[in-house]
């Protein structure tokens, strides 16, 4: 495995490394896609309010996962790059004990206040009921939601990219086929749905306990070991993502707050399908940022700073192709993503649409700043990494989302994740730009 990450890589073989783990982040995306489409098309628009209504309780359970995933890995990785297999192990077990009992504690106690959550989440009485059967179903499942998180970054440090991309896949697979058996045939409406994802999460959160357990060499599970500071480390280094998610959580609620003032229960069903198409465009750079990082990490551990640099100009030649394709993709398939969640002549086809032409333009730059955030995640600089997801995620998307809409209605909610992504950008490019070109930092590198 060390020797695949300490591998001198170009453009293209960067790119194979990082394609399963982007593929991976794009089917994972799918798990709330696929449920928006059937509860949309086979129940109604309401229950697809509803399921965004709740959607911020998931995230910021699921935001545990992915902080431990991501800055446990960068722990990890870099122990590895050090030669301390043995203890990076011990790490390694000591973060999926901690992530298994906090899940089942989600599920507990989301279970037990699920109702009182709906409410405070905004779920007006019509959406109450839809709201309350897909939480309780979906966090039923919350420990291995958190474990499928967590093994879908250490796959990638342990050398298995691959193997955590086909038990993805065939998580999404599953997930699509039991959503069409659950809700169409069954009638089990959104708890179906809610059920066809949890059932498909199974996949590889079971998978991922097996292999770790029974593997011979590279990473595995031993006996757990919280050496100082691992678990303060790991979630300061992954606070960038946990913040992504919790920011994510707040961002969605208040959106929902706004289009249920401005355009009622069917502009909080218009907001969901852009935000579901966002899910799908940015699996790119969040899958990319997930399998590049262990090769930051490595190299950073071995104090490689001529390939670090090498790794960041290939970086930001992937993100400025990628960022100009998928903002021309989601401006011109603005009218098909509407198709997939609204009729048709509706209202709610013409609002998603017009919606989705504005939104687009955040694509131009919401790459840079992801992939900034992970560069920095791997780079065990915690501090920058969660200074640029917390500016990009929530301060810049609140004070637009409550100044825009006073002025444009509408319109300013969706303009106001492109302006915030926008605003972030003179913070990550000069960040990221200081590391890789000062000679002082690069100096510092070396010698810490």
């Amino acid at each position: 495995m060390s020797q695949s990450l300490a591998k001198d890589f170009n453009f293209r073989s960067l790119l194979k490394f990082a394609f399963p783990s982007i593929i991976m982040m794009i089917f994972m995306s799918l798990y709330s896609i696929v449920d928006g489409f059937f509860i949309a098309q086979y129940v109604d628009s309401m229950a697809l309010s509803a399921a965004n209504i709740v959607y911020p309780a998931v995230s910021i359970l699921l935001a545990v996962g992915i902080m431990f995933g991501t800055g446990g890995s960068a722990v990890v990785a870099a122990k590895i790059g050090q030669g301390k297999q043995a203890e990076a192990n011990r790490n390694f077990s000591a973060l999926t004990l901690t992530t298994l009992i906090i899940g089942i504690l989600g599920a507990v106690l989301g279970n037990l206040f699920c109702r009182q959550i709906c409410s405070l989440l905004g779920a007006t009485p019509v959406l109450m009921d839809y709201g309350t059967a897909y939480l309780r179903t979906i966090l039923s499942f919350a420990p291995v939601c958190l474990l499928q998180a967590l093994f879908q970054s250490f796959f990638v440090t342990a050398g298995r990219p691959g193997l955590g991309l086909s038990l993805t896949v065939s998580a999404g697979i599953t997930n699509m086929l039991l959503d069409y058996l659950f809700v169409v045939p069954l009638h089990l409406g959104v708890a179906g749905a809610a059920l066809a994802t949890g059932l498909g999460q199974c996949i590889p959160a079971v998978a991922g306990i097996l292999y770790f357990t029974f593997a011979r060499k590279g990473l595995r599970f031993t006996r757990p070991e919280f050496s100082k500071g691992l678990l303060s480390t790991s979630c300061f280094n992954g606070s960038s993502e946990m913040v992504s998610n919790l920011s994510a959580a707040v961002v969605t609620y208040l959106f929902n707050m706004l289009m249920l003032k401005f355009e009622g229960e069917i502009g909080v069903a218009a907001i969901t399908a852009i935000l579901y198409g966002q899910f799908l465009f940015v699996a790119l750079y969040l899958g990319y940022s997930i399998g590049v990082a262990p090769v930051f990490s490595f190299n950073y551990g071995s104090r490689n700073k001529q390939r670090l640099i090498r790794l960041y100009r290939i970086s930001i030649r992937f993100v400025v192709v990628s960022s100009v394709i998928i903002a021309l993709v989601a401006a011109f398939g603005s009218p098909v993503i509407s198709a997939v969640f609204m009729q048709k002549g509706t209202y709610g086809f013409e609002l998603t649409r017009h919606g989705g032409y504005l939104f687009s333009i955040a694509y131009l730059f919401c790459g840079t700043n992801i992939v900034a955030s992970g560069i920095f995640t791997a780079l065990s600089d915690g501090k920058t990494s969660a200074l640029i997801s917390f500016l990009r995620t929530f301060v810049f998307i609140v004070l637009s989302a409550l100044l825009l809409p006073l002025v444009l209605g509408t319109n300013g909610v969706w303009l106001s994740i492109p302006v915030a992504e926008f605003l972030t950008l003179f913070i990550s490019v000069p960040k990221l730009s200081r590391y890789f070109k000062d000679p002082k930092v690069a100096t510092e590198t070396k010698t810490n």
